[in-house]
């Protein structure tokens, strides 16, 4: 990927690449990003796939939700470790309480019952479900 392509993908394409099951991190000067994370004015960006599946390092479960959110509570964020990327997203498919550090999980892209805004989202691997 050219610097000026990976300099050009903001959060919305990369959602969209996660989505379509192309998620990607980029490597700057050692350093592995997730857009909107800004490279600076390093000469070196990278594109490399996201690895499938990561594992939940951490997590809190949400009661009172942001607005945009608000039909989904109770629910589950955690923060989950996929190779060089830590991402934070929703965990779905399970009940939140039952989230636990060390849970395998599969990132995918979904939309708020709320507002229809696209967050990201992960499943435990082998499960499936609707949100």
């Amino acid at each position: 990927m050219s610097v000026e392509r990976a300099r050009e993908t903001g959060y919305d394409a990369w959602l969209d690449a996660l989505e379509a099951g192309e998620g990607y991190y980029l490597r700057c000067d050692g350093r592995a990003l997730v857009p909107p994370a800004m490279a600076g004015a390093a000469a070196d960006l990278e594109r490399k796939p996201l690895p499938e599946t990561g594992t939940v390092e951490s997590k809190t479960v949400i009661r009172v939700p942001h607005p945009d959110f608000g039909a989904d509570a109770p629910y589950a964020i955690a923060i989950a470790k996929f190779g060089p990327v830590a991402l934070t997203g929703r965990v779905t498919g399970t009940n939140p309480e039952a989230v636990e550090t060390r849970l395998e999980v599969e990132a995918t892209v979904l939309e708020a019952e709320t507002s229809g805004k696209r967050f990201v989202a992960f499943r435990p691997v082998g499960e499936v479900s609707d949100q």
